[in-house]
């Protein structure tokens, strides 16, 4: 076994999805028949590791912390590049250019490699993959000073990360039971929340060094993510025999949960890029045809994915890049506004002061399933999307009208800190919510006998359902560009220039 299979199987998929009506046919193609003595002699075994609840509690911190890493420094460069966006570019550029260039290639990534690629996913491959990719773009964008060279390596380094979410979110559903593969999607979401807020306050230290100095030293954070995935990610197989309750998936009647996971050895041979074998279950390469994964998506249309594209279509990324860039004031004086006056010293200061805002509330609301917050209904998910029709009403109202008269720069700052708190909140809200849910769904039944189809078709889903939130968010970059002209020519039509001298 090479080098690259030891570590590929790692992560082989440690869980069999069993559901009460399989029939005995079935288990007998799963399950070789063993003597008594062998089965004797292996539950004899599986006594004395006696497993501890410490020892538990540190795989499940380990767990924790290494998808807590996947998701801060994956997305981390993304919202450099966000935060940054005033100092990239001339300022009579549109800053939404450098969000449509963040976010098309990650587009291409999560529809290429969920609904093209076939088999089974090449871990190792992916994360080298996108470590190098993430690194390359990072130093073109810091080398170069044209805008065409740093809108490439703005692309590059969105390609890496939409590979890199889409390859940590269907990580995850390799662990098991589902307490523990939700335990790690709940943390890579709150570390992805934790990206929000670390770029946004590296750029805002580092902004005085220059793009050169500044954009160079963040591209060799990229490699923290091989480190972890090779040194601290704890196997799925060490979950295999613990205390854990043996918790099952919840059937989809909602009746209760239907046969627990059966955990399983596996390895795994060298097959291609993308493809492999399982020697547990059916003993042949396994593969989803096209027709398989329509079948697969049809019914995540409705249920995820409107919910997250309409929320990121109409409202986030608008307001993010489309208004926010807007809405500026005069530099706060230190005798009226002290503690304002220290954070906010030329207009230009206003920008990374929302998307700092921002993001801080991002973080808390994706780490709430991480600290025990439940979930919110399935009924519930589209709630965030409507409250945030309403903060883009508010907040654009704020820009181009204003709510109060242009001397109470005091109230209009405080009223927008509050609408854009609530923005992160409800967009922290919908992402790890969407995805939670369907990381606990249960398996296929038509699947179950074939633990290879089932783990692929796992993958898939929570996979597929990244083009969703992609997708709008690269509408929402194309809305952005015409909302922040439209609101600027209405500033100034009411005197207020401030946004023409950027």
């Amino acid at each position: 076994m090479t080098v690259d299979d030891k570590a590929e199987t790692k992560h082989a998929y440690c869980m069999l999805p069993t559901t009460s009506n399989l029939e005995s046919t079935e288990l007998f193609e799963m399950y070789p028949t063993l003597s008594s003595h062998v089965l004797s002699e292996e539950s004899n075994l599986i006594d004395d590791l006696d497993p501890k609840p410490e020892d538990d509690r540190k795989l499940m911190r380990k767990l924790g912390a290494s998808f807590f890493l996947f998701g801060l420094i994956n997305n981390v460069l993304y919202v450099i590049i966000l935060s940054a966006a005033l100092d990239l570019v001339p300022p009579s550029t549109p800053k939404g250019i450098i969000a449509f260039c963040n976010i098309a290639p990650a587009l291409v990534a999560k529809v290429g490699w969920p609904y093209v690629l076939k088999g089974r996913i090449r871990y190792v491959k992916r994360i080298f993959g996108c470590c190098i990719l993430s690194s390359l773009g990072m130093l073109v964008v810091a080398l170069f000073d044209s805008l065409f060279a740093r809108l490439i390596g703005i692309g590059l380094a969105s390609f890496s990360s939409g590979l890199g979410e889409l390859t940590f979110l269907q990580l995850s559903t390799t662990y098991a039971p589902p307490s523990v593969a939700g335990h790690g999607l709940g943390y890579f979401a709150s570390g992805t929340g934790a990206a929000g807020l670390a770029g946004a306050f590296l750029w805002w230290e580092v902004r005085g060094l220059g793009v050169r100095v500044g954009v160079g030293l963040s591209s060799v954070l990229p490699f923290i993510i091989p480190a972890t995935y090779f040194f601290l990610l704890p196997s799925c197989s060490a979950f295999l025999y613990t205390s854990l309750p043996p918790s099952g998936y919840e059937s989809p009647n909602g009746q209760g949960p239907i046969l627990p996971y059966t955990p399983l050895a596996a390895t795994e041979e060298e097959l291609g890029e993308e493809e492999g074998s399982f020697r547990a279950g059916p003993r042949k390469n396994v593969s989803l045809t096209f027709n398989d994964k329509v079948r697969l998506v049809r019914p995540l249309l409705t249920r995820y994915m409107l919910p997250l594209c309409k929320y990121f279509t109409n409202f986030e990324y608008t307001i993010n890049q489309g208004v926010a860039p807007t809405l500026l004031y005069p530099v706060p004086s230190p005798d009226r506004y002290w503690l304002l006056s220290k954070i906010v010293q030329t207009i230009r200061d206003y920008y990374p002061l929302w998307q700092l805002i921002y993001q801080t509330t991002v973080f808390l609301s994706r780490s709430s399933i991480s600290i025990g917050i439940p979930p919110l209904p399935p009924n519930l998910l589209p709630l965030p999307s409507v409250l945030q029709g309403f903060i883009l009403l508010l907040l654009a109202f704020e820009s181009s009208i204003g709510f109060y008269a242009d001397d109470a720069e005091g109230l209009s700052i405080i009223t927008v800190f509050a609408l854009i708190s609530l923005e992160g909140i409800c967009g922290g809200l919908a992402y790890v919510n969407a995805f939670y849910r369907i990381n606990q769904e249960h398996p296929d039944p038509s699947s179950a006998h074939n633990m290879e189809r089932a783990k692929q078709e796992k993958e898939f889903k929570i996979g597929s359902i990244g083009f969703a939130d992609s997708s709008g968010i690269l509408f929402a970059s194309l809305l952005a560009v015409p909302t922040e002209l439209a609101l600027c020519k209405a500033q100034t039509r009411r005197g207020k220039m401030l946004c023409k001298e950027l």
